[in-house]
């Protein structure tokens, strides 16, 4: 069980990060849309700093 742990944080720690992109991208999308340019480069940038 605890040779279990290490691998089930990192897996958590890969969807956290995952499911955080994936916000962004929506995010992104949406001031695309409403063409804010200052959110999309903010934007851009958190995406470049989570992958």
């Amino acid at each position: 069980m605890a040779q279990n742990r290490p691998i089930a944080i990192s897996a958590a720690k890969e969807v956290h990060k995952q499911n955080i992109q994936r916000n962004i991208e929506h995010r992104l999308e949406v001031a695309k849309a409403r063409g804010d340019q200052r959110l999309i480069r903010q934007l851009e940038a958190e995406l470049r700093y989570f992958s």
